[in-house]
């Protein structure tokens, strides 16, 4: 249990961490020269974020994330899961206001330490994963929900500008959802198993449906109203069903603790959702942040990522 709790803790400190390293490379890698207009992904830029030690750092901190997560939806309940990886954003403000000077207010730190709190109460309450290791149909009900995400997330994409980065966020949040059920849904790592397992393909398509859907919510919208619609889309589904079909469960009598404690670390989470792009949007992020001498420079581009 103990492990488990550290893991997740642990990919969310990584998690929070290479969003704001991605953007600080992005930041220095910025020279200004208008390429890649109109919003969309700037190729040039890219590649000389990745020939950049923070970019690769934070691609690294991603991967051991990813690792820590893995390790911990076999040890502890999805919903503790899901809650710590909402709250990686509160590690991406913190970390923002300090490398990329972007100003935390009173409301924002109070966010902060309501995270902090709801975790808190969620680890306190939180009991064993379950044994539950999934029905036949649930595993191939990953795959066809991994399949409609991406149909949908089409769709999604030609709504009006204002509802669309929220539909598309909340696209990309189902999609790691079903990720991080059909994780759960992977009995053992043989070959055999893995070739016949519809959990498998669920894990490969909806983790290229939520990156796809995140990448375009980002170019085309808000980056809070995306991160937001993540959020939402990645916490509430994965723990619904870690309840009521993968057996996991509460310490005794603690059941009205844990609910308040996810939903404290949720809302928390949805108030900081303007730093799910390492500081983008905030008060102070449109000066703030450094270059290769220190200098402030402009507000990121969006290449930072979320992980599975």
């Amino acid at each position: 249990m103990l492990l488990g709790l550290l893991c997740a803790l642990g990919s969310a400190v990584c998690f929070g961490t290479a969003s704001v390293m991605q953007a600080v490379a992005a930041r220095r890698a910025d020279t200004g020269d208008g390429g890649g207009g109109g919003g969309g992904v700037d190729a040039r830029l890219l590649m000389r974020a990745l020939r950049q030690w923070w970019y690769i750092g934070g691609l690294g901190l991603d991967a051991l994330g990813f690792g820590m997560e893995l390790v911990a939806l076999r040890l502890v309940p999805i919903y503790l899961v899901g809650a710590a990886l909402a709250a990686s954003l509160a590690v991406t403000a913190v970390v923002a206001s300090w490398l990329l000077k972007a100003r935390l207010g009173g409301a924002e730190w109070a966010a902060v330490g309501v995270v902090c709190a709801g975790l808190g109460l969620l680890a306190a309450a939180s009991g064993v994963e379950g044994h539950g290791s999934g029905s036949p149909a649930l595993r191939w009900g990953t795959l066809i929900a991994a399949v409609l995400v991406l149909a949908a997330g089409a769709f999604a994409g030609r709504l009006p500008e204002r509802a669309r980065a929220a539909a598309l966020g909340l696209g990309a949040g189902l999609g790691f959802g079903v990720v991080t059920v059909a994780v759960r849904l992977i009995p053992d790592f043989a070959i055999v198993g893995l070739l016949t397992n519809p959990a498998t393909y669920a894990v490969l398509v909806g983790g290229a449906a939520a990156f796809a859907l995140l990448t375009t919510a980002f170019q085309r919208g808000s980056v809070t109203a995306a991160t937001a619609g993540m959020v939402i889309g990645e916490t509430f589904g994965p723990a619904l069903i870690g309840v009521f079909a993968l057996g996991d469960r509460t310490r005794a009598g603690l059941a009205g603790v844990a609910v308040a404690g996810y939903l404290l670390a949720v809302l928390g989470a949805l108030a900081l959702a303007r730093f799910g792009e390492g500081g983008e949007g905030g008060e102070g992020s449109a000066s703030g942040g450094v270059d290769e001498g220190g200098a402030e420079t402009g507000p990121p581009s969006p290449t930072g990522d979320h992980p599975v």
